[in-house]
């Protein structure tokens, strides 16, 4: 399995950053703070479908500006309800 890319994960980071919602997510056992970038940087792998659990007062928005994001660098992403 290889990582992605340097811009993928600055452009995850920064789209989460934009929001005041929490933004956790869970691959391998791992929950990681999407605002996080090391965390990011050591959790995001091709090939796995990630799980991300949004809350707070914009989470409508993070939610879809995540699904975006994720989806442009070729991520599967679902969301806990």
């Amino acid at each position: 399995m290889s990582g992605i890319g340097t811009t993928a994960i600055v452009e995850i980071n920064q789209t989460a950053n934009r929001y005041q919602s929490s933004i956790v997510i869970h691959a391998d056992n791992k929950y990681i703070d999407v605002k996080s970038i090391l965390g990011l940087t050591l959790t995001l792998i091709r090939d796995e479908l990630y799980r991300l659990d949004v809350h707070g007062p914009d989470e409508t928005e993070a939610r879809e500006a995540m699904k975006v994001v994720f989806e442009k660098h070729g991520l599967a992403v679902r969301f806990e309800v």
